[in-house]
């Protein structure tokens, strides 16, 4: 028989720090609010257990949680303030949204007797977040936090993971009273059946120029290795969704690419010729998809098998010809001792493609430019540790990186697959501060560090040493290439100048540098490294290298030539 227990009066806030640990939390980033100070005030007290970064800008205590979500699969905690805060964090939610990235977001909000007054900084957060958010709600009555922060974990880690978003009314938080406490939550996971795995065995022994796609959160290390395991013992080639380039180590023989933004013109007709199109894990949105081109929704001419963790996903975009829900890391488990008997059928395939990944990502010649990070990067690469994290931003200049850098478990790459601009070094902040022992490389243009890089005082505070990589061209370049591609010497809105980078971050508490030619970038890189600071390295890059696969100069001569035509 259960003894009987006594239950204490506490606060709201302190109910909810409670329900924090049980389900254990242990970090949280935050800009500060007077409207959740009785949360602020309950963790005063866990400090032993609980460590609250707070942030310089509500977006990069957002990013900041969801780059901690992205690296332990577990829920990244925000707390913001109402109103502008909610606002500003929004953006954090957006990617976790789209990245699939489990997080929760804490909005401290008004009074629950002046709802619907337009009181201060007023905002009704279920209708706000409704559309972006996995789920979005209100606590208004402290006896149900407990439950209430139960589902947000459960909802935030089930299925196919996202964000949630928990509105606070601050004088809920301080509220008195005697409430139990929630167990610990679990996931729930989708598994796969012995009928699926039968299913999706046959139509893969079946094809005869398989390729594999894998995309999406969910993967851990064991499950990354165990369908790698599967992949060369088939012979079978690999390719990953947008930013997901560390599912399977690039140099295994069975790694051909990505599909993003940086994708080899080879890739595409090599997905054109297969005859089987596994996609384990990945959405299929429009990164990945090329605008939907690469594949014509709803049926494309590919067969196709489908393996998502969350049904609804399944046949939303492109009806497949076998659909199966199921996470990511059930199904490497189930096939990662799997022999379909076929490696010398798919042997010279997986090899051609293999091998087309390779060419392509040589090191360029490099003779045209004072500083070619194709170069540069193709030079770092071999040196770096096979743990290293790096975080990507929105825009041309990551296509160094995801085309010259090698991925792979345990290292990760971090990046926004919905195109957020002032997402790198937030998280490059976050994951520094969280894994201190390993190098975390944050990319990111002029334009987007302008955005977010104050937080290069957050890693400061709290012993961060990431290394920034600035490439510092003048312009908003992705803007500028389609704008030289659509409307060609007509330029609007994509000049950036006057920016003293080397200052901004030294005042920031940052080892800083600027690196003008190719020859000097590896003595400065390791400098930064030897620093035992954060650190920044402008990269002063030609504006006419608008991509690593073309220019302006020939943006411009196709234009011409089209209107010509």
């Amino acid at each position: 028989m259960q003894k009987n227990v006594t239950i204490k009066s506490r606060t709201g806030g302190q109910v909810l720090v409670d329900q924090l640990l049980i389900h254990g939390a242990d970090t949280a980033y935050c800009v500060p609010g007077e409207s959740y100070l009785e949360v602020l005030d309950a963790l005063h007290d866990v400090t032993d257990r609980f460590t609250l970064i707070n942030a310089r800008h509500e977006a990069g205590a957002a990013n900041m949680a969801e780059t901690y979500g992205k690296l332990t699969g577990t829920p990244g905690i925000c707390m913001v303030t109402r109103g502008p805060g909610a606002c500003h964090a929004a953006i954090g939610v957006h990617i976790a949204q789209q990245d699939s990235t489990p997080m929760i977001l804490l909005v401290g909000q008004i009074a629950r007797d002046t709802t619907d007054r337009e009181a201060f900084q007023e905002v009704d957060y279920r209708a706000m977040f409704g559309p972006i958010a996995k789920w979005a709600t209100q606590i208004d009555d402290a006896r149900r936090i407990p439950e209430y922060m139960a589902r947000a974990f459960r909802v935030a880690t089930s299925g196919r993971p996202g964000p949630v978003v928990i509105s606070l009314p601050e004088d809920m938080l301080t509220d008195a009273v005697e409430v139990a406490d929630a167990r610990p939550y679990s996931a729930t996971h989708a598994e796969l059946s012995t009928a699926s795995l039968d299913a999706l065995k046959t139509e893969i022994a079946g094809a005869q120029r398989p390729l594999l796609l894998l995309g999406g959160s969910g993967w851990s290390d064991e499950s990354t290795a165990a369908i790698t395991r599967f992949a060369e013992t088939n012979r079978i080639p690999v390719a990953c969704s947008f930013r997901r380039q560390d599912i399977v180590n690039n140099l295994s023989p069975c790694f051909v690419g990505d599909f993003g933004t940086s994708t080899a013109p080879t890739l595409y007709a090599n997905q054109r010729e297969a005859d089987l199109l596994i996609v384990i894990g990945a959405r299929l949105g429009e990164m990945t998809t090329k605008t939907y081109t690469t594949m014509i929704p709803p049926s494309p001419q590919t067969r196709l098998v489908h393996v998502y963790p969350d049904a609804d996903e399944i046949g939303r975009v492109y009806s497949p010809d076998l659909g199966i829900a199921a996470a990511p890391a059930c199904v490497a488990a189930a096939l990662g001792d799997v022999d379909l008997g076929r490696s010398e059928t798919w042997g010279d395939w997986c090899d051609r493609l293999h091998g087309d990944y390779m060419t392509d990502t040589d090191a360029p010649n490099g003779d045209a430019w004072d500083l070619d990070m194709g170069v540069a990067l193709t030079q770092l690469r071999d040196s770096l540790p096979d743990d290293t994290i790096v975080t990507l931003d929105a825009g041309n200049h990551t296509g160094w990186a995801q085309r010259y850098l090698r991925f792979g478990r345990p290292g990760r790459i971090i990046g926004s697959t919905c195109g957020a601009m002032g997402y790198s070094v937030p998280a490059a902040v976050a994951a520094s501060i969280a894994t201190p022992d390993r190098l975390v490389l944050s990319f990111v243009g002029d334009g987007g560090f302008m955005m977010s890089g104050n937080e290069l005082a957050t890693a400061a505070q709290y012993g961060g040493r990431p290394i920034v990589l600035l490439f510092n061209n003048g312009i908003y370049g992705t803007i500028r290439m389609h704008q030289e591609r659509d409307h060609p010497e007509r330029i609007s809105g994509t000049t950036l100048k006057g920016q003293d980078f080397v200052k901004m971050a030294e005042g920031l508490g940052a080892h800083a540098e600027r690196v003008t030619k190719t020859a000097d970038f590896a003595a400065a890189f390791e400098r930064a490294r030897a620093s035992g600071r954060p650190a920044l390295i402008e990269l002063v890059t030609d504006p006419e290298q608008i991509s690593t696969r073309t220019t302006i100069g020939k943006l411009r001569e196709a234009a011409r030539q089209k209107a010509d035509a």
